[in-house]
Order: C-alpha cells, then structure tokens, then sequence
C-alpha cells in the first residue's frame, strides 16, 4: 500500500507532510544502556518492589520461557478479569521483535479470537505500523498491559494491572526490545509504575529498566477523536526517528 493512501487511513493525507526527512528530524539519542557522560539520560521513573504476598508468583514468573508463559495466562486466576473471559489473550508477533508495543486490555474480539488489536482499533494500529514502514509479526510484537478482557471493555483497575504486570514484565525480558510504545494512557502508567498524562507525555523518551519507552494514544481513543491523529503521526515519527538514532 503507497504512503499516501495510508496516510489517508489515518485521516492524514494528503495535509500532513514533513517538513523535513524523517532522518533529519530532530528527536532526542537514546543513550546506550551505558550512558556516555555528558549525554542526558532518559526520564526514569523508579519500580516500587513487589509486596510480599506477590514475591514468590512474580520471582516464578520471572523464570518461565515462553511455553510456560503461555500456559501460566491461560490458567490464571490472579484477579477477578478471569471470572468473564473465553480466554486470555498473551500477545502475538517476533518474540525477538525490536518494537514492542502495549495496549490496554483485550476487547470482545480479541476476547474471542485470542489476539490482540483484531478489531477497527487493530485495523487502525496496522495502518499507523505500515505509515512507518513495520508490519504485525514482522520485527514487531503486540501485547497488552491485563491480559484478560474487562467487562464492558472498561479500564482495568490498579489490582487488575497489578496482577498482570509480571507477565508483561517477562514478556519484556524474553523479548528484549529496543523500544516499547505504550499505546494510551493504562499502558503507560502500568509500565512506568505512575500517573501518566498523554499530553505531558508525548515526545519524551521515558525509561523502562533500561529500555527507551514512548507514549501515544490508543488507537481506540483515536477512533473517537479523529482531530487527534495528527498528533499520532507526530509520534510515529518521533518513534521512528528515535529508533533511528538508537
């Protein structure tokens, strides 16, 4: 698919234009994980400790390859989102993938087919992945930050992300990306372990032990607020131009 008709899925095209090469851009370096002195290092936030009663599950967590990964979501019953799922829904993609992106929580689709962005949202999200030249399952994976659908899609509790944060954590470490956008606001304050507002957010480099982090909006949100894809491609972009300078 040509750049302009994706630019136009996204209610961008033909307006939107950069004013200069992405490669001139000007986005921030992410410093190596050694940061050089004299180089800024991304903003970090610090990651509380598990409290006791979580030690033993997330330090077992935190041991499994991905076959035991798998069959622990499956079989979970660590918070109430079990009581109405068909099935949980782990992730998909390269599991060796550079990009990694983080959702919200699986919706009636997803809920059903057991993957996640399925929907229009996951329509839209393949469109943003092709405007800057990536592609579901190719050098990408795609996980969410609870792992069972909400009911009535509404927004996972702190309990319930809390409970589901160390598998997202060890899909982290297995994977090892190079960066991870967090798509919307849940996402991000469950990485980031704080409050997080999107508009405060956008074009910073947040850091998740060691690896650059970016926040934008979740496809969703952008479904329901048209104006502000603009402001997503800005992201992209930014995205783009960050891994660039990696």
């Amino acid at each position: 698919m040509r750049r302009e008709a994706l630019l136009r899925e996204l209610g961008l095209g033909p307006v939107w234009r950069l004013r200069q090469p992405a490669a001139e851009a000007t986005v921030p370096r992410v410093p190596e994980r050694s940061t050089d002195a004299g180089v800024s290092p991304p903003l970090t936030f610090d990651q509380p400790a598990p409290t006791d009663d979580g030690d033993d599950r997330a330090a077992a967590i935190a041991r499994m390859g991905w076959d035991e990964l798998k069959t622990a979501v499956a079989d979970c019953r660590a918070c109430g989102l079990c009581q109405a799922r068909q099935q949980a829904v782990l992730g998909v993609g390269d599991i060796e993938a550079d990009w990694l992106f983080v959702g919200e929580g699986p919706g009636a689709e997803e809920d059903e087919r057991g993957e996640p962005f399925v929907g229009q949202a996951g329509k839209l999200l393949d469109a943003m992945l092709a405007a800057i030249d990536l592609k579901r399952g190719e050098n990408v994976y795609i996980a969410n930050a609870v792992k069972c659908r909400p009911p009535n899609n509404r927004t996972p509790e702190p309990d319930e992300t809390a409970a589901c944060r160390p598998y997202l954590e060890r899909q982290i470490a297995l994977i090892r990306p190079k960066l991870i956008v967090a798509l919307g606001r849940p996402a991000a304050q469950t990485l980031l372990q704080s409050e997080v507002k999107i508009a405060s957010a956008r074009g910073r480099v947040f850091d998740f032990n060691g690896t650059p982090l970016i926040v934008t909006y979740h496809p969703a949100y952008l479904l329901r607020n048209l104006p502000d894809k603009a402001k997503a491609w800005e992201d992209l972009c930014f995205m783009r131009g960050t891994m660039k300078g990696s």
